[in-house]
This record gives structure tokens, C-alpha cells and sequence, in this order.
């Protein structure tokens, strides 16, 4: 009998290091999976990546379409908040207008009123004119308005109603040293050409 190690050609233990000889002699079992075997490892991956890249697409659609509808609603509630403050200095202007004159340039300030005037108002302040302007000469009147407040009664896409309170020292032949008066103006509006126009004034207190 030999003296030296057995040999692992067989039994239990050959069987049982079968898996490192043949990692030693680079064999080891790395037997490729049958087509079967990968086809199973891999049914499930791609599920899951065709549902991963579905779940992102769904959630890509729901992020545009949210980011989309609050864009439209900042858009719609800018262009409102613009709409309200242009009325707003179109009717401030208006009355400023309205409120302030001076016999010595009073075509000058007539003509102030006309361009921020349309319709049947218009027409009238327009008729009245030089009627106005000679008894502003034979009074030497002279206003000078300012505007305290003005706020939205209504208003839609093309019309809107708007109060005012307006204050002017008045002179006049008589009362030369100056007096002071209040006017609360309602005017109407209506947008023709991209500007607010003053279609009515009336004063209600």
C-alpha cells in the first residue's frame, strides 16, 4: 500500500469536491441555463420592465397634464387681474379728466374727455363742447381733480361699471378764493380697439 494521499477519483468524497476540481481546473459549473430556463429568469424581468416603463409614462402624462392645467389657470388669473387693473386706469383717468379743466387751454382739455370717450356720451359731451367752453371763458373756471378711490361694480369680457370718488378745488368769478367739492361718478365701459372707453358718467352723489 502506498503511502501517499488517495487519489479523488471516486466515492463520497469525489462527489463531493466535484464542484471545486473543476473550479481548480476552470470547469467550473457554469453550465449556461437551457433556453427554457432563461426564457422563465427572464419572462418575469420584462414584465417588469414593460410595466416600469408603462408606470412612468402614465405618471410623465399626469405630471404634463397637471403642469399644463396650472399653467392655464396662472395664465387665466393673470389676464383677469390685468383686464380688472387696465379698466380700473381707464376709469381713473376718465374721471381725472372729467374733473379737471382750466378756461385757458379748455380745448385742450375737452379734447381730453373726447379720447377717452365713446357712444352716445360721446356725441353729446362732443355737441356741448363749445357751449361749455364759453361759459368755462365767462367764468374763468379752473378744477383741478384727483382721484381718491375707484372700485369694480361689474364687469365682462367687453363692459364694465365703475365707481369713483374724485376730489377738486374749484375757482371760479365766484368763488375766487377756491372751493373744495366731492364727486362720486359712476362710469360705464366698453372695450373697443384693445382700450377701455367711458360710454356713460353719471354722478351719484
Amino acid at each position: 500500500m502506498s503511502g501517499g494521499p488517495r487519489p479523488l477519483t471516486g466515492g463520497p468524497l469525489t462527489r463531493a469536491v466535484r464542484p471545486l476540481r473543476r473550479l481548480i481546473a476552470g470547469r467550473a459549473d457554469t453550465r449556461r441555463p437551457t433556453a427554457g430556463q432563461a426564457g422563465d429568469r427572464a419572462a418575469p424581468a420584462a414584465g417588469r420592465r414593460r410595466a416600469l416603463s408603462a408606470g412612468l409614462a402614465a405618471a410623465t402624462v399626469v405630471t404634463t397634464a397637471s403642469a399644463l392645467w396650472l399653467g392655464f389657470q396662472v395664465h387665466e388669473q393673470r389676464a383677469a387681474e390685468q383686464r380688472r387693473q387696465d379698466i380700473l386706469a381707464a376709469a381713473r383717468q376718465s374721471a381725472l379728466n372729467f374733473t379737471s379743466l382750466d378756461y385757458r387751454h379748455y380745448d385742450r382739455d375737452s379734447g381730453n374727455v373726447l379720447r377717452g370717450a365713446t357712444g352716445d356720451f360721446r356725441k353729446q359731451f362732443a355737441a356741448q363742447t363749445r357751449e361749455l367752453t364759453e361759459l368755462v371763458a365767462q367764468n374763468r373756471s379752473v378744477s383741478e381733480g384727483q382721484v381718491l378711490e375707484a372700485g369694480l361694480v361689474r364687469s365682462d369680457a367687453r363692459t364694465a361699471r365703475i365707481l369713483v370718488v374724485a376730489d377738486s378745488k374749484v375757482t371760479n368769478t365766484a368763488v375766487p378764493k377756491g372751493e373744495a367739492r366731492t364727486y362720486r361718478l359712476q362710469l360705464d365701459l366698453v372695450l373697443e380697439g384693445g382700450r377701455w372707453l367711458t360710454s356713460d358718467v353719471e354722478f351719484v352723489g
